[in-house]
């Protein structure tokens, strides 16, 4: 079995761009259409891939597509939360 190696982030996220997708519409056909790709990626890579070592590749699309929908949905919930009551410097006039 070969073994992948990336050199950054966006190679990784290139790779596990389709496995992404299929996660994303499986939250569509459930009713979830706000959640995109980046969403999917930046909870699993903050929650789940922050401290591991030695992970394979097979790994990494194995918890995109079984991380439960509810989770992913709080997870947006809360940043979108954050975001809302974040005042943006080039919004003031």
């Amino acid at each position: 079995m070969e073994d992948f190696k990336f050199n950054t982030l966006d190679e990784l996220y290139k790779k596990l761009y389709p496995a992404l997708v299929t996660k994303k519409n499986d939250l569509k056909r459930n009713g979830i259409s706000y959640i995109i790709e980046e969403d999917i990626w930046n909870y699993l890579r903050r929650n789940y891939w922050n401290k591991s070592t030695k992970i394979t590749l097979f790994d990494l699309v194995n918890d995109i597509l079984s991380t439960p929908n509810y989770v992913l949905e709080e997870y947006v919930s809360k940043k979108t939360q954050k975001n809302d009551k974040k005042i943006e410097k080039d919004e003031i006039l």
